[in-house]
């Protein structure tokens, strides 16, 4: 397997278990957090969805972006769902742009942001907003362990 591919199956395997968790949460639930400074569940969901996005156009723009306004600006909270339907577009283009990259941009392209003193090569970016949502999904399973609901099997 080529190395942007596995890099687009992490992607995928990392929103398939991610989309399992979130389904599993009920609505009763939706804004449920451990205290008043986290955020509720299906705030988290949108950071990672909205995330996702910010950090494409991060790549896209090999770095700062400037006066970036987020499509969700404004966007009701309705339902996971919802939300998912929503990124669903912003997703596919973001998964595009990593399937014109070729192996070689993994290591030439650098994504320099300023703004936090970072600078890193396109491959290990791509890993690091991956992990983004890989966080994010052990720690809407340590939520849903806490309000005490069935958390589903995510290692099939």
């Amino acid at each position: 397997m080529a190395p942007i591919e596995i890099i687009l199956v992490n992607f995928e395997e990392i929103r398939r278990r991610s989309i399992k968790i979130w389904l599993g949460i009920s609505p009763e639930h939706y804004f449920w957090s451990p205290d008043t400074n986290a955020m509720n569940c299906i705030e988290m969901v949108r950071h990672v969805l909205e995330g996702e996005h910010l950090f494409h156009m991060i790549v896209n723009n090999r770095g700062n972006i400037g006066n970036y306004i987020s499509p969700w600006t404004n966007r009701p909270y309705l339902n996971i769902q919802e939300e998912l339907d929503f990124a669903k577009t912003f997703r596919e283009k973001f998964l595009a742009t990593i399937e014109n990259f070729e192996p070689y941009d993994l290591t030439s392209i650098e994504i320099v942001r300023s703004e936090k003193s970072q600078k890193r090569k396109l491959g290990d970016y791509l890993q690091r907003i991956a992990y983004h949502e890989a966080v994010h999904a052990g720690q809407m399973l340590y939520y849903m362990r806490t309000f005490g609901i069935e958390r589903p099997l995510i290692w099939d």
